[in-house]
Parts: structure tokens; C-alpha cells; sequence
């Protein structure tokens, strides 16, 4: 066995024996030192397990967009005319109810999103010095806003002719009485200050809203005139109002309220105008100069009333922008009223007891824009009943035509009345129905597919 010195002693023993090899072949053969190896240990290699790839996560396919993301539906109807004959026949003990008179109306007044009247009286109640009548200065119990609130109004337009019937203090309580009631109110207001324009927002849709009536002409520029009676200050303050003879003025005020909806996010506006020539079937050429300044303005929607009797619908088209278009119905006629067949000497025909429940939908598109998306129309025909007596407003659905006449309890003269007026107010409106009914319809087609294509 070697010992460690032996193992020291081996390279020099290989150095001689290099040495005499060197001498005998001539070369020299160096060695490097050698250094101790120490021994390593490894470890066998473990290969990982073979696993299943899992697939890559994938997104959820993504639902389309519905071009359509909301529509707005407001339904008007025309003058709330509040004759003493009407007051009367709604008494009931010592009090007043006026639902029965809408009772055939309800369905539609409540399936819109937004429903809006023409109240053509004041509520100034009888501690003030008046007392309840019609014609020439309306003042009508407090009843007709609560019913009117309970069939389904949202809304009761003050700025008309008769609004100042009873002076500032009905405008006051005529306001505080629709405030209690829970219903909105637009065109009068308690101060000068107060606003006087709406933006309503129905359905996630703002809808800016402003009612104006007319001013009477008694001569002095600097006075406003309402129904033949002079406003104070104060007065002239709280209604919505134009002059005829300066429209300029009034456009002024109307773009100012139009930019105020805007600010405040409006997306449509809306202009009720209390206008027009009483018991005359076609609008005059003021009416038609204002409506296409409006269009040209950029508002939406025009509702018109006063004449009480229906003139027609019509689509306007901006002078300045023709891809605008601008919905109008001159007047909505009368929804309640006295003025039936016989009883005026201004209009010989029936044409005062026709109305409409007047119809059109807002529509958001996906691209966030606002446009009316279709219009429509139920004329109405207000009956009275002589046993009780009773004033009901009768819907005139067309393909219900047959049905009327058991569906209202009709008599054979009310059942041909209906038909009658059915006949006048598509006489009046058909052919404008039909136009705008007819763009609406291509308009919103065409918006659609653009949008679902993604252009």
C-alpha cells in the first residue's frame, strides 16, 4: 500500500525518468503540476411529470348594441276650456269631480311617458273676490288639477289668454294649487325671476319644455295685454308672452331659454305656442313665419292651440340646415269645452267639439344622439249626455270603429257624431300624419342600420 509520502516521492521519480528520455530522443517533455481531484457527487435528474396543456382563456362573446338605447313618448291633448256648463256638470254634492269626463281616455293619457293639457281657466278659488264662471274670465274650482293629476297628466300648460282671467292673484294660486297637486306647470310662474322654461328628463332623455301665449294689441308698445286685460309689471313678469308685431323680440328670449336647455343638458326641445286665429281651420302666415323661425332655430317639436278647433300637422324643413326637420301641429283643437254645434255664432259647424290625443316618441341612439323616432294620433269627440248630464271625451281608434258604439254606451245620433268628427279631424291632419309618419319611419330605419353596420 502507498503511503501519502509515497504519493509525494511519484512525481519527482517521473521527472528522472523524463530526463533520461529526453537524452536519449532530444526532447524535453514538462510536466504540469498536478492538483488532487476531489470526487463529486450528483444526483440523478428528475424529469417534471408530463401535464395536459390547458387552453388559452378566451373573452365572452360581446352582445350587439341595440341601436335604440331609449325613447321618450309624450302625448298632448288640446284646450281644457273650463265653461260654467262644464263646472256645473261635475258637481257632486258639495264638491266637484271631473274624472269622469277623461274616464275613456285614461288608458292613453296613462300609457304615454308624458302626458300634457291645456288649462284654459285660473284656480283663484272664491276668497279672492271672484267666483267660479267661464267665459270671458275663467275661474274654475281646484278639483280639475287633482283630476286631471289622478287620470294621468304630468303636465298643464298656463301661458294662454286666460291665464290672467283673475288678475296676479289667480296667477299665484293657480301655480300653488298645481304645486299641491303634484302635476307640473309650464308658461307662468311666481316671479320674473323664477324659471321659465323646463328640462324634463323621461326615461334617461332630456326634453327641454317653454310654453308662450300672445298679447293682445291695446295700442300701447309698452304695456302687456292679455285677454283684453292690461298686466302690471308684475304680471307681465310672470307669462310667457310674445307680440306679434315683434317677433324679433321673441325669437331673442326663445334662443336665450333654448340655450339655458342645452346648458343644462337638454337633448330635444319642445315649444307649446298659444297662437292663431279663434275657429279658423288653417293656420294664417304668422303662424307659419313662427314655425319655420323655430324650425330653422333648431326646435324639435311644435304644439299649437287656441283656435279651438284642430289645424293640421306638417314637417317642416330648416331653411338653414336640411337635414333638420321640425314636427308641427298647429292646434290640438278642443278637449273640453261648451262650444258645441248651435251654440256659436263664429263657427257654424262642429268642428269646436274635435280634438286629438297628439302623439311622438324621442328616441336615443347608440351614438348618443336624440332625434323624434314616430308620431302618431287618436282624434277625440267630446259627447254630452242629457240623462246624466255629462261631458266625456270619446277616444276615436279607428279599427275600433265598429266597437264604439257599445264600447262608449253610445246613441245612435252620438255613435254618427263620432264617425262624423272622425272624418273632419282626418280631413285636417291626414295628409301631414302621413307625411311625417312616412319620413319618421325612413329616418329611423336608415339611423338604425348605419348604426348596426357600424357606420
Amino acid at each position: 500500500m502507498r503511503t501519502d509520502r509515497d504519493k509525494r516521492r511519484l512525481p519527482a521519480f517521473l521527472l528522472v525518468v523524463s530526463l533520461i528520455a529526453g537524452l536519449l530522443t532530444g526532447c524535453v517533455v514538462t510536466f504540469e503540476p498536478v492538483e488532487e481531484v476531489q470526487s463529486v457527487t450528483t444526483q440523478p435528474t428528475t424529469l417534471p411529470e408530463p401535464t395536459e396543456t390547458e387552453p388559452e382563456p378566451t373573452e365572452p362573446p360581446t352582445e350587439p348594441v341595440p341601436p335604440v338605447s331609449s325613447t321618450a313618448t309624450i302625448t298632448v291633448t288640446g284646450d281644457l276650456l273650463m265653461h260654467i256648463p262644464v263646472i256645473n256638470s261635475a258637481k257632486e254634492g258639495k264638491s266637484w269631480n271631473f274624472k269622469p269626463i277623461f274616464r275613456y281616455i285614461e288608458p292613453y293619457v296613462q300609457s304615454a311617458d308624458y302626458a300634457v293639457a291645456n288649462l284654459e281657466t285660473t284656480l283663484c278659488g272664491t276668497d279672492n273676490g271672484y267666483k267660479y264662471q267661464g267665459w270671458p274670465n275663467f275661474n274654475c274650482p281646484d278639483n280639475i288639477a287633482f283630476d286631471t293629476f289622478a287620470v294621468g297628466f304630468d303636465m298643464l300648460l298656463t301661458a294662454n289668454n286666460h291665464c290672467h282671467d283673475t288678475k296676479v292673484v289667480g296667477l299665484n294660486r293657480t301655480l300653488d294649487v298645481l304645486t299641491e297637486t303634484g302635476i307640473a306647470s309650464l308658461g307662468t310662474r311666481h316671479t320674473p325671476e323664477d324659471p321659465d322654461y323646463a328640462v324634463v328628463e323621461i326615461n334617461g332623455i332630456k326634453i327641454g319644455m317653454t310654453a308662450f301665449t300672445y298679447e293682445g294689441d291695446d295700442g300701447d308698445p309698452n304695456t302687456v295685454n292679455i285677454n283684453g286685460n292690461p298686466c302690471s309689471a308684475q304680471a307681465a313678469g310672470m307669462i310667457n308672452s310674445f307680440d306679434y308685431t315683434n317677433l324679433d323680440a321673441f325669437y331673442t328670449r326663445l334662443q336665450g331659454q333654448m340655450d339655458g336647455m342645452r346648458t343644462q343638458g337638454a337633448e330635444a326641445i319642445v315649444v307649446f305656442l298659444h297662437w292663431g286665429w279663434e275657429y279658423f281651420r288653417n293656420p294664417n302666415e304668422q303662424q307659419r313665419t313662427i314655425a319655420q323661425t323655430l324650425c330653422d332655430m333648431g326646435v324639435d317639436v311644435i304644439v299649437g292651440g287656441h283656435p279651438h278647433v284642430l289645424q293640421p300637422v306638417d314637417l317642416l324643413t330648416s331653411t338653414t340646415d336640411p337635414s333638420r326637420t321640425t314636427l308641427c301641429i298647429y292646434s290640438t283643437g278642443n278637449a273640453l269645452s261648451n262650444q258645441r254645434l248651435g251654440k256659436l255664432k263664429e263657427c257654424s259647424t262642429a268642428h269646436t267639439e274635435d280634438g286629438i290625443l297628439f302623439t311622438f316618441t324621442f328616441a336615443k341612439y347608440s351614438d348618443g344622439t336624440v332625434a323624434v323616432q314616430s308620431t302618431s294620433a287618436i282624434p277625440t269627440w267630446l259627447n254630452l249626455t242629457s240623462s246624466p248630464r255629462q261631458y266625456i271625451i270619446i277616444p276615436l281608434v279607428e279599427s275600433e270603429m265598429d266597437n264604439w258604439q257599445t264600447q262608449f254606451s253610445l246613441t245612435n245620433g252620438a255613435y254618427t257624431a263620432c264617425k262624423d268628427s272622425y272624418g273632419r279631424t282626418m280631413a285636417i291632419i291626414g295628409e301631414g300624419m302621413e307625411k311625417a309618419q312616412t319620413y319618421y319611419a325612413s329616418a329611423d330605419a336608415a339611423k338604425q342600420t348605419a348604426l348596426e353596420s357600424g357606420h
